[in-house]
């Protein structure tokens, strides 16, 4: 049934009096795009660690919070250092008694000097068992207060601000000095991209990439490119504004710059589709045909959607950047 409605059709257009603009075809230069899939990292990945080891009797981490730094994350006691401080403070006050007794001892011995009755040997005896008790009582209180800053490093705190990813413990752990209690993100978010190293050459710092496929409005700037290949890739920085922070290690699409070809266009305007074929309407002198074509891809090239063709088209064809008129009736 087509095969005598397209003849009719196109006999039909031949007398339309041109309505739309005509176009030239030329070959441009359309850029050749990479698909591939990049990853929303972390720019830091810090983990907060246990200072001291004990039990976790408090756990204030959950995954997905933001935190700032400094927070308080978790609480981890050791009962050891309670039974330790305690174990000082009584040598201290039985140190501090001794001092009393010396001090005394002192002042006794520095008055019998004055009447003649001791000697100054006597004397200095009693003056470095002063000094001496001094001194343990000093280093009891330094201990004291490295036991006393041990529990307080009992307090997980988050090393930087940003949103917690993992918590690997659970509350009521035993845990030693170092363990991580949780996986903390900051530092801001961006893209990483795993390139198949055969386009290594064609990546530049600076090229704007789309983001989430072809005809995206997000872009992204390529910032930095690592050196080391590994595994047959090349890995990339992408710096994408107001990149959602929700989900780290979220995969989106990318479409990178690796290359550029020649191509014929269209605009998308240009286009009728009729029966699940593709015409473009091409004129010759003031008579209009309608040529079957096979669209590509798609570009947006100074803001106006245009339509890549594989086949059915050269360069030099003058063609409609819009459906003729005779066209536009038969939609009707």
């Amino acid at each position: 049934m087509n095969r005598f409605i397209l003849p009719a059709l196109g006999l039909c257009l031949l007398g339309a009096p041109l309505m739309a603009k005509e176009v030239e075809l030329t070959p441009i230069h359309v850029t050749e795009w990479k698909a591939v899939y990049g990853r929303i990292e972390a720019r830091d990945r810090v983990p907060a660690r246990a200072r001291i080891g004990g039990t976790l009797t408090a756990l204030n981490a959950v995954e997905g919070d933001v935190v700032t730094a400094g927070q308080a994350l978790a609480t981890i006691v050791d009962e050891k250092l309670a039974f330790q401080l305690s174990a000082l403070m009584a040598q201290r006050d039985a140190a501090n008694a001794q001092l009393g007794n010396a001090e005394t001892d002192l002042n006794r011995g520095e008055e019998l000097l004055k009447q003649g009755v001791t000697t100054v040997q006597r004397l200095d005896g009693l003056r470095t068992q002063v000094d001496v008790l001094k001194g343990q009582i000093a280093a009891l209180d330094a201990q004291a207060k490295v036991i006393t800053q041990s529990q307080k490093e009992g307090v997980v705190l988050a090393p930087m601000a940003g949103r917690i990813l993992d918590v690997p413990v659970a509350e009521g752990a035993v845990l030693m000095p170092g363990e991580a209690v949780a996986l903390l993100g900051g530092g801001g978010i961006f893209l990483r991209l795993a390139v198949p190293e055969r386009h290594a050459s064609e990546l530049r710092a600076g090229d704007t990439l789309q983001i989430g496929g072809a005809g995206a409005e997000t872009t992204g700037k390529l910032v930095r490119i690592y050196p080391l290949i590994e595994n047959g890739r090349v890995v990339a920085d992408v710096e994408v504004a107001d990149l959602p922070d929700d989900f780290i290690d979220a995969r989106v699409l990318v479409r990178l710059p690796v290359g550029e070809r020649s191509a014929l266009v269209v605009p998308e305007t240009a286009l009728v589709t009729r029966s699940g074929l593709d015409f473009v309407a091409v004129t010759s002198g003031r008579a209009i045909s309608l040529r079957a074509v096979v669209p590509g891809e798609r570009h947006v090239i100074d803001g106006t959607p245009m339509v890549e063709i594989l086949s059915g088209l050269q360069a030099g064809d003058v063609i409609e950047s819009e459906a003729p008129a005779a066209e536009a009736a038969s939609h009707e």
